[in-house]
């Protein structure tokens, strides 16, 4: 028997040590969905870790731009792309996910996709199989940052432009970063000193996040905000203290931590919730 061509059989190497093409999942199924790489898989998430819209507190503006850009896009109608970025623990992640259950459950289908970073690369083919869906999806991307020396950047243009093919319509990113530019400040002043075109060393990268059409910022919170935020969680999971006590418990807690954020809060919160016998199930 005649052996094969070498061209061949380095074709059908490179066929067999690429991923199979993912199968369209359920998509009545879940309202969510996490993406996993090699090999491809949506699967779906029957209950997603969230908090209710009406508590998170002090971030009005971000609230109401970002379920007022989902509405639309739930619609069919134009709808931008987002980066929250600023402070840790100021509900960025907790935003995205309580402005999509709030739009789904106006009645809306819409279909929300978590991507982790280091899945980046692939997202080509997650595109291709989003792009042949009835549905509208939202890819959420949360803690979203680059290195100096990190390429996955150039993957994440393949959502925000699309190339030629463009974006599919049914598609829009929400991602979240503690970083306005996606990249450290020192590493961006780093490159502008050393290169020779120091507008150009940065160009490419910085650029990356003004290709989101909204910039929501997330600033610390105060003292009186941080409060509000525990009180709401309290009347919300009926755990009842009175204002004092709670006030000095929740300032002491704010000083061993170092820092106040909702975060902070949610987490004083759940202590105090389990020194009460109360479940948050």
């Amino acid at each position: 028997m005649p052996s094969k061509d070498p061209l061949e059989r380095i074709a059908e190497a490179l066929e067999r040590m690429a991923p199979a093409p993912a199968a369209a999942p359920d998509y009545a199924s879940a309202d969510a969905f996490l993406w996993h790489a090699e090999p491809d898989e949506l699967r779906p998430v029957p209950r997603v870790s969230r908090v209710d819209l009406g508590l998170l507190v002090g971030i009005d503006r971000s609230r109401n731009t970002l379920l007022e850009n989902t509405r639309q896009f739930a619609k069919g109608l134009p709808a931008n792309n987002a980066l929250l970025w600023g402070s840790r623990g100021m509900g960025k992640s907790s935003l995205v996910k309580a402005v999509h259950v709030t739009v789904v459950s106006e009645g809306h289908t819409l279909k929300i996709v978590e991507v982790q970073r280091e899945d980046l690369p692939s997202i080509g083919r997650l595109l291709d199989l989003l792009r042949v869906a009835q549905e509208q999806f939202i890819l959420f991307c949360d803690d979203l940052s680059f290195s100096h020396d990190d390429q996955h950047y150039k993957s994440l243009k393949a959502v925000l432009d699309g190339g030629i093919e463009g974006r599919p319509d049914n598609v829009i990113l929400y991602a979240t970063s503690n970083r306005r530019h996606l990249m450290p400040r020192d590493m961006i002043e780093n490159e502008r000193s050393t290169a020779i075109n120091p507008a150009e060393a940065v160009e490419e990268k910085v650029s990356l996040s003004d290709r989101f059409g909204l910039w929501l910022g997330f600033h610390p919170c105060d003292q009186d905000e941080y409060l509000a935020m525990i009180r709401g969680y309290c009347d919300a999971h009926g755990v009842e203290i009175d204002d004092d006590t709670l006030r000095a418990e929740a300032i002491e807690w704010q000083a061993t931590r170092g820092s106040r954020s909702g975060r902070v809060a949610w987490q004083y919160f759940t202590d105090l919730a389990g020194r009460r016998g109360i479940s948050l199930r």
